[in-house]
């Protein structure tokens, strides 16, 4: 980066802390801690929330997912705007009502004990190691790009937001989501600028949206059906996308904590139901926004040479390894089908409604995925990460971008990554007082607001921790975190809609059914990981919910039934 990116990413992120440090003043005792007081308007409920869930890998992988494999992606978020309206009838009242501290305090009134420690676990166990997720992915995309040592780049992307989240807690994270996103959003559409505007001349938005369809990248609505069967292996689908994606939207805004925090810290029910369903509108078309993203680089890249792999670490590993010279032979084949697709993309005026033409352009692109194919199994064979995925919209941002917005870009990573990261920690650590430590250590000596910022900084060097540990995925980031979310989601939330639409089921009947769930949900993603069953991830969620409120009531019908108070 030059010296002009170094200061617009310093000044940047400098004034993301010092504005954090400035509005968290007053958030002294707990509930000004984690609820900023309940004194939030809609409009900082929205962005908080929005915030909360655009971590840093929605803006690194999204664009790469769309470059990839087209913007079927959006889909999975198909399931939010209905999942919105049954939290605002079912859930958002009654956390409300009862002005709980965390989502899971509700359970112990409805159920027992155990339940909610159970519960409250399990979004422990699942929100901390995808905090990790989260800290991990941009740091170690940037290590790659610019050679940043991996653990120093961990702990400044996991430091420097403890600083605000632990002087401030809530109020301190929902009023710097607000400045985070517009910076975000502002930033992504000066990316998309100046991809169209990189453009050959002549060439605008229009047809660089039309070269991508006739591509096959925008594959928004997709069926999950292949030759007259449905595919429950296909990630995602319309069906996957409303039905799953209701079930993981509902689970994720309903009942993880990170979410609930958002909307609890609302003035009263009107803000909180305002910010939701505004969310619920809002977000598919911002996903769609990012997506189309990687369309306008994929499309770039018809006329521009495109690298033989996104991620110069592996590549430059790969040129100095004894798989040299069978990467030298590739990367010439693929310089001969740049050649012939410059030639063809030069008569794209004459031709652009000749169907002919782009199948022809559809054979080259295939040929070169071919050869990339290769390229990725020679990586793998190196003993190197095989998806690019990651990188690939940095990669053309760094290549690309003129000095200031590339800075911009990066400080965007960072602001993504904090937003996110710190109302996790803030979750985390209001989940730990209220539903573990006031609970079963009623004689620690210090008070509740010192507790609350100890945990704060527990969980952020837990969450650091686990950044630490991870390695290499073979997945695109933005579906390890969602994957590693439906292994839970499903059973939070089933507990709940017991709790909501089954009142005569007690607690002992959906405990032992929440345990069950999980560990079939666990043992369906292992055969699922080993080829034994194909099952997208998607219909974790809703397999999870339906099996905790169907086995709650078998059970309290038959093994719990003469124990009215169980």
């Amino acid at each position: 980066m030059t010296t002009l990116d170094w200061i617009v990413l310093a000044c940047t992120l400098l004034l993301i802390i010092l504005y954090g440090v400035f509005r968290s003043r007053g958030s002294k005792d707990l509930e000004g801690y984690f609820l900023s007081n309940r004194s939030m308007p809609w409009y900082v409920i929205l962005l908080s929330i929005m915030g909360t869930q655009a971590s840093a890998v929605t803006f690194l992988a999204a664009p790469g997912q769309a470059y990839t494999d087209g913007m079927r992606f959006v889909q999975y978020y198909f399931g939010l705007p209905l999942a919105a309206i049954v939290i605002c009838i079912s859930f958002a009242p009654v956390f409300s009502r009862l002005k709980v501290y965390t989502a899971y305090e509700y359970l112990e009134n409805r159920f027992d004990a155990k339940t909610r420690t159970f519960t409250s676990l399990l979004f422990l166990l699942q929100r901390g190691l995808s905090t990790g997720i989260s800290i991990f992915a941009p740091s170690l995309i940037l290590s790659v790009i610019f050679g940043w040592n991996i653990y120093l780049t961990n702990l400044v992307m996991g430091g420097l937001l403890i600083i605000y989240t632990v002087t401030g807690g809530a109020k301190a994270v929902a009023y710097t989501q607000q400045l985070q996103f517009l910076i975000i959003m502002l930033a992504l559409f000066l990316a998309g600028y100046y991809i169209v505007h990189k453009l050959p001349a002549g060439m605008g938005f229009t047809d660089a949206i039309t070269i991508g369809g006739k591509l096959g990248k925008l594959n928004i609505i997709t069926t999950g059906f292949e030759k007259g069967s449905f595919d429950w292996g296909d990630r995602y689908n319309i069906f996957s996308g409303i039905i799953g994606g209701f079930f993981l939207a509902l689970s994720y805004f309903g009942t993880d904590q990170s979410q609930v925090g958002r909307y609890l810290t609302a003035k009263n029910l009107k803000e909180s139901r305002t910010g939701l369903l505004m969310n619920g509108i809002v977000k598919v078309p911002m996903q769609f926004g990012i997506l189309l993203l990687g369309v306008l680089v994929f499309a770039f890249y018809q006329f521009h040479k495109a690298p033989a792999f996104f991620n110069d670490y592996e590549l430059n590993r790969l040129e100095n390894s004894v798989h040299k010279d069978r990467l030298a032979r590739l990367q010439e084949t693929l310089h001969h089908i740049d050649e012939k697709k410059a030639v063809l993309l030069g008569q794209y005026r004459q031709n652009s409604g000749n169907d002919a033409y782009f199948d022809e352009m559809s054979h080259l692109q295939d040929s070169m995925m071919v050869v990339r194919n290769d390229i990725k199994q020679l990586v793998k064979e190196n003993g190197g990460s095989d998806n690019d995925t990651n990188y690939i919209f940095l990669k053309f941002v760094i290549d690309y971008l003129p000095q200031g917005l590339v800075g911009l870009i990066i400080a965007v990573i960072f602001l993504a990554s904090w937003g996110s990261i710190a109302a996790a920690v803030n979750s985390l650590a209001s989940s730990t007082v209220i539903d573990i430590h006031k609970k079963y250590f009623t004689k620690a000596r210090l008070g509740d607001y010192t507790y609350s910022q100890i945990y704060t900084i527990v969980w952020s060097l837990f969450c650091i921790g686990v950044a630490m540990f991870v390695s290499n995925w073979t997945s695109s980031l933005i579906e390890v975190v969602n994957i590693l979310g439906s292994l839970f989601y499903g059973t939070i939330l089933g507990v709940f809609l017991v709790a909501f639409y089954a009142r005569h089921v007690k607690g002992n009947a959906v405990f032992v059914a929440a345990v069950i769930t999980e560990i079939v949900i666990i043992l369906l993603f292992i055969l699922n990981e080993y080829g034994k069953i194909s099952l997208g991830f998607l219909w974790l969620n809703m397999i999870g919910a339906l099996l905790v409120y169907l086995l709650a009531l078998v059970l309290q019908a038959t093994i719990y039934r003469r124990h009215p108070g169980s």
